[in-house]
Formats: structure tokens, sequence, C-alpha cells
């Protein structure tokens, strides 16, 4: 029998691609979600869906009182700027509700869940890339609840309760290659998804913060990890979960660094012209390179990223708009 996987935000931008591979690969999946930054459009052919926010205990309950297997909880806020001016929301909906489905999952015997964490948790890096035993020190609010649901996590397991797969995402991008996702992120705050506003003429040009760092270029370097990739690691989490009954944590990005000049010229080759842009002041928190070192990942899911080429990631996007 089919296992029956609750994917809380699964109607948003990550959690539609989590949906579609849980699908791909068999498992049944029901959306729970409150639609407040995800999209109906979303809903793949397959999948149930309940309308519900996580902070609501008792619709959450009856969602997990569906013979529930495992959960995925990608329902967060993600905004960094705004988990600085307003960490109350950020306590309530990323820590609360997170607790709420720990919460319901123990009253209704559901044991696994993999969980949408971040690099934010890692703060300014040390050294690069990143491992798993790098310090744990966020310098943002919204890092700080990832980490904190990490921890609860770790604190619940440790009782007997349940087993956790935290997945520390760093920079997600792309979308499904054969165009079956196509709701976009309302009011984006990450750059390919800008880049993409520019070059439709919906924005009428990007700001580059800072192009003086200590890197080639001067413009900051990230590891963008494409969203299939990024799905493909959750199925295999899960798997995990439910064969080995252990828990654990680890990084999910390619290891390979591309910066933001990079991303802005591989984009004009794909799409076939310039792009509007200037180089704005460096934004405070900015690390000059965050890459990861996904080895773990490897190790515990046999999981390797299929996009590693940012040519063929900008693709997947500009797929979208023709």
């Amino acid at each position: 029998m089919a296992k029956k996987i609750l994917v809380a935000g699964g109607a948003g931008y990550i959690g539609s691609h989590v949906q579609k591979q849980l699908l791909e690969e068999g498992f049944e999946v029901l959306v729970y979600d409150n639609l407040s930054s995800g999209d109906k459009v979303n809903l793949l052919k397959g999948a149930d869906f309940i309308e519900g926010d996580i902070l609501d205990k008792n619709t959450l309950d009856k969602a997990m009182a569906q013979n529930i297997d495992g959960v995925v909880h990608l329902a967060a806020k993600k905004a960094v700027g705004e988990s600085m001016e307003k960490p109350e929301i950020y306590a309530e909906n990323n820590i609360s509700g997170a607790i709420n489905i720990l919460n319901s999952m123990i009253k209704n015997g559901v044991q696994h869940i993999v969980f949408s964490s971040s690099a934010a948790v890692y703060g300014m890096p040390e050294y690069t890339p990143i491992d798993e035993n790098h310090p744990i020190n966020p310098i943002n609010y919204y890092g700080y609840t990832k980490y904190a649901i990490e921890q609860n996590m770790a604190w619940f397991a440790k009782l007997g309760k349940l087993n956790y797969a935290a997945l520390r995402y760093f920079n997600a991008v792309g979308y499904a290659a054969d165009k079956s996702i196509t709701g976009r992120e309302r009011n984006p705050q990450n750059l390919l998804p800008i880049i993409m506003e520019v070059a439709t003429g919906k924005r009428e040009k990007l700001s580059v913060f800072g192009n003086d760092y200590d890197t080639p270029d001067g413009t900051c370097i990230r590891d963008y990890v494409h969203v299939s990739d990024l799905a493909k690691a959750h199925t295999a989490a899960m798997r995990k979960l439910m064969t080995e009954k252990s828990s654990f944590a680890l990084n999910l990005g390619t290891g390979k660094g591309t910066s933001v000049n990079e991303v802005i010229a591989a984009t004009e080759k794909v799409i076939g012209k310039k792009l509007n842009y200037d180089y704005a002041p460096r934004r405070a928190g900015d690390p000059a390179m965050l890459t990861a070192k996904a080895d773990k990942a490897f190790e515990l899911l046999g999981w390797k990223p299929n996009y590693t080429n940012i040519e063929d990631i900008v693709r997947t996007v500009w797929n979208l708009e023709i």
C-alpha cells in the first residue's frame, strides 16, 4: 500500500516540486496549505488538498488524522529582512506553527518528518564550502527560527517521539523542466526570479548589491541548487526515515559557486538580450561567498544534483516565459 505524505506548504514554490516528486515516486500526497503564498495552480493531479493554516490546530489535526505516514514541512515565512523587522510574526508562524505540526504528529501517531531548513542557520561563514560541522550561529531571526525548530525536533527524537531529516538548503532556483509547475512566487526576494521580472518587463531594472567583494568579479558568490534536485532529496530523505528510523541534518547544494554577474551573463545568453541592471551598495550581512559541502547527502541518501550548469538552470525558468 502506498505511503501517504502530508506536505505542509505544498502549493508553494518548493512544495509544488516536492509534491510532484512524491507523486512520481508512487506516494499518496495530501497538500496542506493556507494559500497565503502558495497557489492553487500548483495543485497537481493525483494530490488531495486541504486549505488550512498550521496555526489552526483543529484543521491540522483533522488533516493529520487521515492515515498519514509522514510529513514534509515547508510552510514558513522566509523573508530575511522582514524577520528582523517583524520577529513576532516569524516566531508565531515558523516556530509555533512547526510545534503545532510536531504535536499533531505525536497525537496522531505520525513518526517521520522531513523539514525545510536553511543554510541561514550557519550565519556568516567561518570557512567555505560549509559542511554540517560548521558552527551554528544565525545572524537573522529567520535563520534562528529554522535552528529553533531543528532543536525541538532533536529533542522530540531523543525522547522517542519521532524521527526527522532537517534539510539545509542553499539557494533554491529553477522550475520543473516539463513546465508542469507554473505558479510564480509572489513578491520574489531572490536573484533569479527578480532577473526574470526584468527580462519580461515586469520590473525596470535589477540592483546588484555590491561589486567590491573579495571575489573574482567583485559580486557575491552563491550555491544555486535546482528545485527539482531539492525535491528528489526530500523523497530520498523520507524513504531513509521510514526504513532506518534515524534522524539527521544535512546540506543541500551543488558545491559550486556562481557569482551574481555570472548569473546575469548566463541569463543574457539564454534569453538573447541584455538586462538592465546597476550596482548598489552592499547589503548588511551578505557574505562574499556561500557554498555547500554536500557530501553527507550523497553518503546518507545517494543524492547528487543533476543540474550543475547555471545556464541549464536559467533555461528551466525562461522556458515558462516563452
